[in-house]
């Protein structure tokens, strides 16, 4: 376990400090960052500006890489205060934040999400596997009569869901889904497409004998138009499949709760086994495409910038994270009381991020 535990604040200071007033001209909070959480943080942001002193923060959907990209450029008034992450943040994003001087960033959890695999609602009902998954969106999958491996990959020739699975329907792959710098997307890679690509024994050898070689097949997307990058905006996605009943859209379970009346969700997992995405089922854990969900603080900003210390109060209190939360109606699926304490105080402390 390592501690980032730097002094960011004497530099995030002195780099405030020689922008001169520029520092003291921005009194708004500034927050980027994943799209999934875009919806939680608009919300506290919202709550925010109507019962404090404050002004409404900024919020902006930029995707998760994006956001922590933007978020690691620097200190100072140019920079944002806070990203949101459908992921946890990577090493190599820490790296780049310190060498941009941004080295004392607090960590807060804020709940749990799903990743749904939805249609509109006159599309025929499916159940997914994770295999199911792996084969119509990898784009190399293990040649027929074999369990893939070193030699046994073949560039993806399933062009419908019956090609992947005689049970499915014999239509088209047509999935629209989020862009590299989502961390919905790197979440659906790792947990799905990864998921899938594990049931083939011969990727399992292949993990302990050429670890960088599985992980690309394993998590590599196909390029030849099943999968299409639908962007950072999830509500478009819920259009488009409104407009092609053909087509599946992946993206965060609080999109589907909030457009029931229009699309429905896919059922993921093995036969009887299979799991809707509902709240009961992605708070327990039995739903299979399930991730946490973050947001990141630069602790050079705070005290700098009003009114950051209020806003993170404000997320991390029951009345907005709380089983019974404002939160909670937008489709954010809580974390256990123990946990959502341990966060709180981290916010309040403005604690210093570890990784493990």
């Amino acid at each position: 376990m390592k501690k980032f535990a730097f002094v960011a604040a004497v530099a995030g200071a002195a780099l405030f400090a020689s922008s001169g007033a520029q520092a003291q001209s921005r009194d708004q909070i500034r927050i980027v960052g994943s799209s999934t959480v875009f919806p939680f943080s608009t919300a506290v942001a919202e709550e925010f500006g109507r019962t404090s002193t404050f002004k409404t923060p900024i919020v902006e959907s930029t995707g998760s890489g994006g956001g922590l990209k933007l978020f690691c450029s620097g200190i100072g008034t140019n920079h944002p205060d806070i990203t949101n992450a459908s992921r946890r943040i990577k090493q190599s994003e820490v790296d780049l934040c310190a060498q941009n001087g941004v080295t004392n960033i607090v960590e807060v959890k804020i709940g749990f999400d799903g990743i749904v695999l939805a249609a509109d609602k006159s599309a025929p009902d499916m159940t997914l596997s994770l295999r199911d998954l792996y084969l119509a969106l990898a784009a190399k999958v293990p040649a027929p009569g074999t369990e893939g491996g070193a030699g046994n990959m073949i560039d993806n020739p399933n062009k419908t869901w019956a090609d992947v699975n005689s049970s499915l329907p014999n239509r088209p792959i047509v999935v629209l889904g989020p862009p590299p710098t989502s961390g919905t997307r790197d979440a659906f890679n790792e947990l799905a497409i990864e998921g899938g690509c594990k049931t083939f024994s011969g990727m399992k050898a292949l993990k302990s004998s050429d670890g960088s070689a599985y992980k690309a097949l394993c998590r590599g997307i196909r390029e030849d138009g099943a999968y299409v990058e639908a962007g950072e905006n999830d509500n478009l996605i819920v259009q488009k499949l409104q407009a092609n009943n053909e087509a599946v859209g992946v993206f965060g379970f609080s999109f589907l709760d909030q457009n029931a009346d229009a699309i429905k969700a896919h059922s993921v997992g093995e036969g009887a086994d299979a799991v809707e995405p509902t709240f009961e089922a992605i708070s327990e854990g039995s739903y299979p495409i399930s991730r946490s969900l973050y947001f990141y603080v630069k602790k050079a900003h705070v005290d700098v910038v009003p009114g950051i210390r209020e806003y993170l109060g404000e997320f991390t209190s029951d009345k907005a994270w709380g089983d019974f939360g404002y939160l909670t109606d937008r489709g954010l699926i809580p974390l256990s009381e123990e946990e959502r304490q341990k966060f709180a105080d981290d916010a309040a402390a403005l604690t210093d991020l570890v990784l493990d």
